[in-house]
C-alpha cells in the first residue's frame, strides 16, 4: 500500500502550523507584558470599641505626708526608727529629746513658744471647721449618688448622670478623709507646742538634768525617710524625719499643657508596665491649673501640667506599689462602644481629605473619608466606608486608583 504525496496540503500544514506558533508566541508577549496584581495586606473596616488617651508615664506618691520636727531646742538621742518600720498614732516614740534647760532660755525664745501654741491652737479650730463642712459635703454627695443610683436602676436617668453622681461623692469622700488627716496633724502640732511652752513655766516642776521629751507618732503609717539620725544638739523647729501612710497612694501623671486641656476629673486612667502582670486603674482627680517648663530629651523646652489620680479600690495588686514607683499611664479621654474604624495604617493624605484604597474585586480604588476620633492604631470612620469595606494598609507609591491588587493571605 502507497501514500500519495499532496504538495498543496504539505503547503496548508506548514502554514497553519506557522500561524499557531505565531499567535502562540503574541500570546506569550502579552502575557509577559501585561500588568500584573501588587501583592498587599488588606484589613477590614468593622465595628468595635475605640479609645482615644493621652499616654505619659507617672509615678506613684503618697497623698499626706508629714515631717515631724523638734519642737524645742535641745539634744536629741539618737533615732533607732529606719526608714520602712511601721508606726501607731499616738504610741510610736519617733525620737526623744532633751530640751535646754529653761534658765539658758531667753525671753525672746519664750514669746515664740507662746506663738507658736497660740497659732497651732487656732489651726486646730480652722481644721475642725473644714471637717465639719467636708462631711457635711460627704453626706449631701452621698444622699445624691444613692437617689440617682436607684433612679438609674429604674431606668429613670442616664449613665452620664450616674457618673457624674459617683465621681462627686468619690471628690467629697476625698475631701473628707483629707480634712481628717489635716485636723490630726494640726492637734499633734498644737500637743507638741504646749509642751514645749511648759518648758517654760515656772510652776511645773522640770528635773533639769533627766528631764527628756518623746515625740510621739501623729499617724499610723510608715516612716518614708530618716532625715536626722545621729544625735545632736538641734534648734526647734528641725526637721527629723518623714511619715506618711504606703496604702495611700494617689498617682502623679505629667502631661503636656496641650493635651492636659482635653482631661478632666472623673476620666479613666490605665496603669501599664508598672511591674504586675495586669494592668491597674485609677480615676482622674484634679488637673492642676498651673504648669512647668520642663526640657524633653531632644533638649526641647516644654510646657507640662501634673495630672493627678486615685487608685480605684478594686485593684487587688496595689498592695505592692510604694512611694515613688513609675508606670505607663493611659489617661482616657474619649470612648465608644461600637464604632466604625480602620488602621490608621491605611490611611493617607489626599489634598486635604483623608483618603483609603479599597480593594474592588482585583483592583485598587481611592476613596475619600471623614474620620472623627483616632489613636496611634485605629480611626474612626464618619463617611466613606461601609463595614466589611477591604482597605489597603501601608500602601506603597506603587498603588493608584485602578491598579490591579493582590490581597496577600494571612
Amino acid at each position: 500500500m502507497s501514500c500519495d504525496y499532496n504538495p498543496r496540503a504539505m503547503k496548508f500544514l506548514r502554514r497553519l502550523l506557522l500561524l499557531v506558533l505565531l499567535l502562540a508566541g503574541g500570546a506569550w508577549i502579552v502575557y509577559a507584558f501585561q500588568p500584573k496584581p501588587i501583592a498587599v495586606d488588606v484589613a477590614t473596616a468593622s465595628h468595635g470599641p475605640l479609645q482615644v488617651t493621652v499616654n505619659e508615664d507617672g509615678k506613684t506618691r503618697i497623698k499626706e505626708r508629714f515631717v515631724v520636727s523638734t519642737p524645742l531646742a535641745g539634744r536629741l538621742r539618737r533615732v533607732e526608727l529606719r526608714a520602712g518600720d511601721a508606726i501607731v498614732a499616738g504610741e510610736t516614740v519617733l525620737a526623744t529629746l532633751f530640751p535646754d534647760s529653761p534658765k539658758m532660755l531667753d525671753p525672746r525664745e519664750r514669746a515664740e513658744a507662746d506663738a507658736r501654741a497660740k497659732a497651732a491652737e487656732a489651726a486646730v479650730q480652722r481644721a475642725q471647721a473644714v471637717l465639719d463642712a467636708a462631711l457635711a459635703a460627704r453626706e449631701i454627695a452621698e444622699s445624691q449618688h444613692k437617689r440617682i443610683a436607684d433612679l438609674h436602676k429604674q431606668r429613670g436617668t442616664t449613665d452620664d448622670a450616674l457618673e457624674e453622681a459617683t465621681l462627686n461623692m468619690r471628690t467629697r469622700q476625698e475631701e473628707h478623709r483629707s480634712a481628717k488627716f489635716s485636723l490630726e496633724i494640726s492637734e499633734f502640732e498644737r500637743t507638741q507646742a504646749w509642751a514645749a511652752l511648759k518648758r517654760f513655766d515656772p510652776d511645773v516642776e522640770n528635773p533639769t538634768d533627766d528631764w527628756f521629751f518623746e515625740i510621739r507618732s501623729p499617724i499610723t503609717g510608715r516612716v518614708l525617710r530618716v532625715l536626722q539620725e545621729s544625735a545632736a544638739v538641734l534648734p526647734a523647729g528641725t526637721p527629723v524625719m518623714e511619715l506618711g501612710d504606703p496604702d495611700n497612694l494617689e498617682l502623679e501623671i505629667d502631661v503636656l499643657s496641650t493635651d492636659a486641656v482635653k482631661i478632666e476629673p472623673g476620666d479613666a486612667v490605665i496603669l501599664e508596665h508598672w511591674g504586675g502582670d495586669e494592668p491597674l486603674r485609677g480615676t482622674v482627680r484634679t488637673v492642676e491649673p498651673a504648669a512647668f517648663t520642663k526640657i524633653s530629651a531632644l533638649g526641647v523646652e516644654e510646657q507640662r501640667v501634673f495630672v493627678i489620680a486615685d487608685l480605684d479600690h478594686g485593684s487587688a495588686s496595689r498592695a505592692s506599689l510604694g512611694d515613688g514607683f513609675r508606670f505607663e499611664g493611659r489617661i482616657v479621654i474619649w470612648q465608644g462602644k461600637e464604632v466604625l474604624q480602620v488602621p490608621t495604617s491605611a490611611l493617607f493624605r489626599e489634598g486635604d481629605d483623608w483618603a483609603v484604597f479599597v480593594v474592588d474585586g482585583v483592583q485598587a480604588r481611592l476613596r475619600t473619608v471623614q474620620l472623627g476620633h483616632r489613636n496611634p492604631d485605629s480611626a474612626e470612620v464618619l463617611q466613606g466606608l461601609d463595614a466589611g469595606t477591604s482597605v489597603v494598609v501601608y500602601p506603597s507609591d506603587r498603588i493608584e486608583d485602578g491598579v490591579l491588587v493582590s490581597p496577600r493571605s494571612n
